[in-house]
């Protein structure tokens, strides 16, 4: 892995980073005395590996629930058009806690965001206070029928 230094975008990985995120895609818990001898490093070596990684934010290691499994039974998908400053708008969105994505965006919306409810009525009191922040013209929600495939394994380059 090359020096990673100040955090930036598109860092150069090495071979043995890019082992080690695609077994930490397969398994985020692998122990690193067990990661270690698989990519050809000591445990040592694969722990200060991984955390220079999460620490100049090339990758994270999260517990991913499912939404559904703790009650909150609707999600969905919602475009926002915004006039005036979009990052001031993206950012107001952010601040709501039933906002897990917030993305600014080209084409039809400027922002789009994915959302989890508990309920429809959860869902209508949400898009209320969206519609209320600074610089919202509209908002259109898009229900989820199904979660067909939901993956993070895009890997690396």
């Amino acid at each position: 892995m090359r020096d990673l230094g100040e955090k930036s975008t598109g860092v150069q990985l090495d071979d043995t980073d890019k082992a080690i995120i695609g077994h930490l895609q397969d398994d985020g818990r692998i122990p690193y005395a067990k990661l270690g001898p698989v990519v050809g490093l000591s445990a040592a070596a694969v722990r200060q590996r991984v955390l220079a990684l999460i620490d100049h934010g090339v990758m994270q290691i999260v517990a991913v629930t499912d939404p559904m499994m703790l009650g909150f039974n609707v999600q969905a998908l919602v475009g926002v058009s915004v006039v005036g400053d979009l990052e001031q708008a993206a950012t107001a969105i952010s601040s709501i806690e039933e906002t897990d994505y917030v993305v600014i965006t080209s084409g039809r919306y400027d922002v789009m965001i994915e959302v989890v409810c508990e309920d429809n009525e959860h869902l209508l009191g949400l898009l209320n206070r969206i519609r209320q922040l600074p610089g919202v013209e509209s908002v259109e929600a898009l229900t989820y029928l199904k979660l067909m495939k939901q993956t993070y394994d895009w890997g690396t380059r």
